[in-house]
């Protein structure tokens, strides 16, 4: 069963360290936080394992990767050893000279986080005054220098009113795709659960995204930790009697379904914790001790997300359980159980249903 199961996207953690507090952050960075352990030559080392495994998607992440200073050594690195790099940044350390940098070590994409369409919301969000000025900027000179981005935009009941507008604005500053974030309650995100959007809304939200997808030629749309949309999808094509189906990008792992840590995707942070995904707490190994491939391929956490016939309430039930998922990392947050059925979903299960 493990070989069907291949890395194809990769978050790695580079350093906690971060420029920003923001309210929702997974890890709970700021400028104190740890850079983690991993030397410049450990880092590479990780690299060279990880292409001798596969060729995924390759995210330096954070925290604020641009505060790591071997970061682009580190990018080269991977560019050398045919992975697909990649970037995640929140923009207030953007320059033409790291646009420069970027494109030398041939970063593919960089993700930009844009949470609001005005300084009042977004810097709310991100608990600074100026980071909406900082993506504002960073958008600029990424169009100046040519580095292709995309916006990620996280959303709770504190913004979930600004979706439209953060989306019409991400569009005007260029971005070649647009992400939007249900959140996951981890790290900071733990301190604000009552802010977590209902269930009630979520299905409106992601009717908003079907309809608005289906219009646009112009940007690629994408909601991420919201794996109920790929339910939602085909039962609206199916009310309206068409056949409609998502695009994905090249870079992208999505491939039509919705929840898929440890199935296609996985975080390592700055200590060299495996974790199914971003928001999952839990560890399944540590690649300072344990080969990452084997992590990848045999610990029981990553196993039990890829034993379908085991999820647990309405998730097990579910006919679109090979689609969906539910949210793994969302359901272990609320009940302290990955194998739980997805908190924030409304759908009966037909099997549920009589």
């Amino acid at each position: 069963m493990a070989s069907d199961y291949i890395p194809k996207w990769i978050a790695w953690e580079t350093t906690q360290k971060c420029n920003l507090r923001c309210v929702h952050c997974r890890c709970s960075s700021e400028s104190t936080s740890s850079e983690g352990d991993f030397t410049t030559d450990e880092g590479k080392r990780l690299l060279e394992e990880i292409a001798a495994f596969s060729k995924p998607v390759v995210v330096l992440s954070g925290g604020e990767p641009l505060m790591r200073p071997d970061i682009f050594e580190l990018a080269e690195h991977g560019t050398s050893l045919g992975l697909r790099m990649c970037m995640a940044t929140n923009g207030a350390l953007v320059t033409d000279e790291v646009c420069h940098k970027m494109k030398q070590a041939d970063i593919k994409m960089v993700s930009l986080s844009l949470d609001g369409s005005t300084a009042a919301v977004h810097d709310d969000f991100r608990q600074c005054v100026g980071a909406f000025e900082g993506v504002v900027r960073a958008a600029d000179a990424f169009r100046r220098n040519g580095q292709k981005f995309l916006i990620n935009s996280s959303f709770t009941k504190r913004n979930q009113h600004d979706i439209a507008e953060t989306f019409k604005l991400a569009k005007s500053l260029g971005a070649t795709a647009w992400y939007m974030f249900m959140i996951v309650p981890t790290g900071r995100g733990e301190e604000i659960m009552n802010e977590l959007i209902s269930k009630e809304d979520y299905e409106e939200i992601l009717e908003w995204h079907y309809q608005q997808e289906k219009l646009e030629d112009d940007i690629l749309m994408r909601p991420t930790c919201a794996p109920h949309y790929y339910r939602f999808v085909p039962q609206r094509a199916k009310q309206e009697g068409v056949k409609f189906e998502r695009r994905s990008l090249t870079f992208s792992t999505g491939g039509g379904k919705g929840c898929i840590a440890a199935q296609s995707i996985c975080l390592i942070d700055c200590f060299g914790n495996v974790k199914p995904c971003s928001y999952f707490h839990r560890v399944a190994g540590n690649v300072k001790t344990t080969p990452f491939r084997e992590i990848w391929e045999n610990s029981e956490i990553f196993k039990d997300l890829r034993d379908f016939k085991a999820y647990k309430g309405k998730c097990g039930e579910c006919e679109f359980i090979n689609v969906c998922g539910g949210c793994r990392a969302r359901a272990d947050a609320v009940y302290g159980d990955y194998m739980a059925e997805e908190p924030f979903c409304n759908y009966v299960p037909i099997r549920l249903q009589k």
